[in-house]
């Protein structure tokens, strides 16, 4: 029995004895590995715990306009640093930093105490703010230098350039959408700290120096911006709207040389302002264009050969689509009417009937390749697409749907997708993608550079260039002849679209806007203004936006060097040529035509001038009297149901046929050529209805054959 205990004690103490030699083993081995094999990786984590860097922004690199304007720049300011551990009272800091940094008391106190080994306490000081810091002594407090965004030019462009923040990334605009480039690479400094956060003296120091970040060249030109924000900011007091926008493009690259948006904000104290102020409209928002987008149904109409400019039209002031009335915007309509005049009239009812002559599926394909209903690709964060109807027969309302669109209702753009639709109007037929950027540029060597880029063709040149001369016989003879330059054949098309307000469009709200171009026959630029909710009594587009518009390309053309054609010399100083005063009110059309040595005649009591006889352009005696329509132009102010007989005395059969049509008068044609004579006599009170007899003769030229 003795025998057997002494057997099992000498086997648990050789297991005893086994098992910690095996435990022995073991921890030799982890041992060796730490001390020998592991070796230097563990010296490494031991001299990266001592170790503690501070990291060192870049400067970000500088944006300039397109020629060498500096719009955004980083400038070195110092930053406190702070190390908690090496503070040695926090409490009494804490109340000496607070009103130097303008932080509260307890705010810097919690930073102060801390467990960790570093602090910012204010990442951007003043000259003032640093000498004061430097004076306290304080152990544990570091002045670190920091580069910070700086705009030197403060609100120009500031929705272009967008904001940098505090830690010098990019938030917003071009400081966003190309941050990678901007913001360079981070430097550090590195100190060796013991266990306590504290730094050893005469312990390892390094300095890795940050590497800059590279410059942007953008396609913007900052005095034709300049222009768009002094126009904008004029049209803005004028008119009281809630926003405005301004954008300016060369048509020919898909180059932005201005964009404008207004509320603004200053991008070196962004914080201070609204956050909608900061919001590029221009890129992000969509609206309705209104009749801007007749520009685009008459591009479709007349490439696939259904309407030509004479193709003649006929507006009893409505039209009717699967039983909705589209009505035209003046009452009563415009009557007998070329293709060319409903352009410059802007008469609805023709442009309905034209996306139902077009359909939707050669509709929808033309506005496609336009580019609407999907983004145009420029170089800016943010985009949107707009929308476009499908063009399926099968929805409920489509050939409403597709008339609406006809006249610029219905469908959703962004400013930017609506003016490079347009470039392929005024560049002759190609849709070029916009851009604002044009080299990104490194040490002064181009590491990137950007071309023009055309994304397609959409129409031939013979259909744009017709399409550009009808849109200059707009601004010539009518909707928009406030854009009108001397000197300057100006292209364009007026808009007033109603706003989209729950479910249906706004009785009050409009946007009035204006699309233009220049020189109509080889344009060099091509421009956009736009005013939300104008609070004034007449909102039309031609009346408010056209003007502002007018200036900015008048001084942008100054500014690029583009000269005015000289007006040729009148043969005969007894003939003045009549001036367009349509979109005019009363009170300006009279002193216009005074001008002129013209006098007047005012019929209608609107506030805004419809029509006019004679038109536009027709050479006349000085002393001429010109009637010009307010409102409605078959009714006038004196209530009696008639209507006066205008003069139509050197005008040709077409022009008679339409004065005499837009005023309820009936026409009798004796010969042909030009009117010379007419019963019954101008001015004569007479019912509508009233057949009038023109008598027209050829005009004689010297020295003709017989």
């Amino acid at each position: 029995m003795a025998e057997r205990n002494t057997l099992v004690v000498r086997k648990r103490i050789a297991g005893i004895f086994f098992g910690a030699l095996g435990v022995f083993f073991c921890l030799f081995c982890r041992i060796f590995i730490v001390q020998v094999i592991s070796a230097d990786q563990y010296q490494q984590k031991a001299l990266n715990q001592r170790m503690r860097p501070v990291m060192i922004d870049a400067k970000r690199g500088t944006i300039y306009d397109r020629n060498g304007k500096k719009l955004a720049i980083s400038v070195n300011t110092d930053a406190l640093y702070a190390v908690p551990r090496e503070i040695e009272n926090p409490k009494e800091l804490a109340k000496q930093l607070a009103p130097i940094i303008d932080l509260e008391e307890g705010e810097i106190f919690k930073k102060l105490t801390r467990k960790s080994s570093g602090e910012w306490l204010k990442r951007k000081l003043t000259v003032e703010q640093s000498r004061k810091i430097k004076e306290l002594n304080a152990k544990g407090l570091s002045l670190v230098p920091r580069p910070q965004r700086f705009y030197p030019e403060g609100k120009l462009a500031a929705h272009v350039l967008g904001i940098a923040g505090v830690d010098n990334q990019g938030l917003e605009g071009l400081e966003l959408q190309y941050d990678r480039y901007l913001k360079g690479v981070q430097g550090k400094i590195t100190a060796e700290r013991d266990a306590t956060g504290r730094e050893i003296p005469g312990g390892i120091r390094s300095y890795v120096p940050p590497e800059d970040g590279a410059d942007l060249v953008l396609t913007i030109d900052s005095v034709i911006q300049h222009i768009a924000e002094r126009e904008l900011d004029r049209a803005m007091a004028e008119t009281g709207s809630r926003q405005g926008m301004a954008l300016i493009m060369d048509p020919n690259t898909g180059e932005i040389l201005a964009m404008a948006i207004r509320p603004t904000f200053d991008p070196n104290n962004y914080s201070q302002y609204p956050q909608e102020n900061r919001k590029n409209i221009l890129v992000t928002d969509l609206y309705e264009p209104g009749s801007t987008f007749k520009i685009f149904t008459s591009a479709a109409a007349l490439e696939e050969g259904i309407v030509k400019p004479q193709t003649q039209f006929y507006d009893p002031g409505h039209i009717v689509v699967s039983g909705h009335r589209l009505r035209c915007w003046r009452a009563g309509g415009h009557g007998s009417q070329t293709f060319t005049e409903a352009v410059e009239n802007s008469c609805n009812p023709v442009f309905a009937q034209l996306g139902m002559d077009l359909g939707p599926e050669r509709f929808h394909k033309y506005l496609q390749a336009f580019g609407f209903g999907q983004k145009t690709g420029i170089d800016f964060p943010g985009e949107a697409q707009g929308t476009l109807a499908s063009p399926s027969r099968e929805a409920q309302g489509w050939l409403v749907r597709w008339a609406n669109i006809g006249f610029g209702q219905g469908v959703s753009v962004t400013p930017i997708q609506l003016l490079t639709a347009a470039a392929a109007i005024a560049n002759g037929g190609k849709l070029v993608k916009p851009y604002l950027v044009r080299e990104i540029r490194k040490d002064k060597e181009v590491i990137k550079k950007f071309q023009p880029e055309v994304v397609r063709e959409v129409l031939s040149e013979s259909t744009a260039k017709q399409l550009r001369q009808i849109l200059r016989s707009v601004v010539e003879n009518g909707s928009g002849s406030r854009a009108d330059l001397p000197g300057y054949s100006i292209g364009g098309k007026t808009g007033t679209g109603q706003i989209a307000e729950g479910g249906g469009y706004s009785s009050t709200k409009v946007n009035a806007s204006f699309l233009g171009f220049g020189p109509s026959e080889t344009p060099k630029l091509l421009g956009l203004v736009v005013l939300r909710e104008p609070q004034t009594a007449i909102t039309y587009g031609g009346t408010l936006a056209a003007p502002p518009l007018a200036r900015i390309l008048a001084d942008s053309f100054a500014h690029l060097g583009v000269a005015p054609q000289l007006e040729k010399k009148e043969e005969e100083d007894s003939l003045v040529t009549v001036p367009n005063v349509r979109n005019y009110p009363p009170g300006e059309a009279q002193q216009l035509l005074l001008s002129q040595g013209l006098t007047f005649q005012l019929e209608g009591a609107g506030k805004m001038v419809t029509e006019q006889n004679p038109k536009p352009g027709v050479r006349v005696k000085k002393g001429t009297k010109v009637i010009i329509y307010c409102g409605r132009a078959e009714l006038d102010n004196k209530g009696d149901g008639l209507v006066t007989v205008p003069p139509l005395e050197k005008m040709t059969v077409r022009d008679v046929a339409n004065t005499l049509s837009l005023l309820g008068l009936k026409l009798e044609i004796e010969g042909s050529g030009i009117a010379v004579r007419q019963a019954p006599a101008a001015g004569q009170r007479v019912k509508p209805g009233t057949t009038v007899r023109v008598f027209f003769e050829l005009p004689v030229r010297e020295g003709r054959e017989s």
